[in-house]
Parts: C-alpha cells; sequence; structure tokens
C-alpha cells in the first residue's frame, strides 16, 4: 500500500497501543506501534530504567506513532519524542513540515514544539528558503491557515541559512528545541 511501512514480518506481532491507557487501538486510529517476536531484543545492557519504559508485557515500543488499516498495513505519522502537545491537542510536526514543503519558496523546513507557559507547548517552524526566493512569515501563516486545523498552525516562524544536520544529512530538531530553551533561561537570567 502506498506510503506503508507494510506489514510485519513472519513470526512477528505488531500492534497500535493507546498513548493513554496500553491497550490496543482499532484500525485507523494512531497510538504507539508495537512489536513483539524472536528477534526483539531482552533488554538494553546495563540499563534496567530504559528497559523498562521499553519493553511492555514482552512487547518492545518502538517510539513510532502510527496506525494500522483494515488490511494488516502499517503506516508510520512521526516519532512519539517528536510530537507537539499545545493546549492539550497532539500535533504531529510531519504533518505541517509536509505542509510547508508544498510551498514554492521553502527548501527545508522543520517543526518543533517549543515550551509554552500557557498551552504547554507552541509549534515553531525553522525554515531555509530556496536561493533567489522569498516568502514573509505572514506569507507562510496565510498558506498554513488554508492547509492546516488552526490548533496546528505554527505561531512562530524563524528564517535560517541552514538548519543543523547529522553527518548524513538528518536535520537534528532536538538541537533546535535545545537552543531554543538555553536561549529562554538566557533571557530569564537576564530579566532576573
Amino acid at each position: 500500500m502506498k506510503g506503508s511501512i507494510g506489514v510485519p514480518w513472519p513470526d512477528t506481532d505488531s500492534v497500535v497501543l493507546s498513548m493513554e491507557t496500553g491497550e490496543p487501538l482499532p484500525p485507523g486510529e494512531v497510538g504507539e506501534i508495537a512489536v513483539k517476536g524472536p528477534q526483539v531484543m531482552k533488554g538494553y545492557w546495563n540499563r534496567p530504567e530504559e528497559t523498562e519504559q521499553t519493553l511492555k508485557d514482552g512487547w518492545l515500543l518502538t517510539g513510532d506513532l502510527g496506525y494500522m488499516d483494515e488490511e494488516g498495513y502499517f503506516y508510520i505519522v512521526d516519532r512519539k519524542k517528536d510530537m507537539i502537545i499545545a493546549g492539550g491537542f497532539n500535533i504531529y510536526p510531519r504533518e505541517i513540515e509536509e505542509v510547508l514543503y508544498e510551498h514554492p519558496a521553502i527548501q527545508e523546513v522543520v517543526a518543533a514544539g517549543i515550551p509554552d507557559p500557557y498551552r504547554g507547548e507552541t509549534v515553531k517552524v525553522y525554515i531555509v528558503l530556496k536561493e533567489g526566493a522569498q516568502a514573509t512569515e505572514e506569507e507562510l501563516n496565510e498558506y498554513c491557515r488554508k492547509h492546516l486545523a488552526a490548533y496546528k498552525v505554527p505561531r512562530l516562524f524563524e528564517f535560517r541559512k541552514e538548519l543543523p544536520k547529522t553527518a548524513v544529512g538528518k536535520i537534528l530538531r532536538r538541537a533546535l528545541v535545545d537552543e531554543e530553551k538555553a536561549k529562554r533561561q538566557e533571557d530569564e537570567q537576564k530579566r532576573a
């Protein structure tokens, strides 16, 4: 199926679990993908706390958020650790990024949840424009409002010349979040 990661390997069980209750979810509902089978690890070496968080009743919690369709095919929506919780809503950064990548001026974009005293987190996007292209925060805000539910529209836009990446070119979302937190702590210290 297009967009699917496929069906489980033979001798492998897969399920989508509710993030609230840990119970299996019906097809089409988003939760954490878990797997069980002979190839699944027994635990982390000398790290019992992490093992306890990752292995539950023989299931390996993958950290991937996704769903299973009626035919048993699995789809990944985002990573659990990247999910933004703003005002009680679960927001998947990938969805915002996919919308913004459709904008003709955008070369690279990453969405992240940054601390917000009122909403818990708020959506901020970091953008690299294509060479010679132009776009304003107002234009991108309007674009997002046409393609996303209101609660998913980024509240903050930051334009950059480049985004931090790993050696293989993966954008380091965590580095941007950590940078944002450090900036806010610095601002608080200056005000104190």
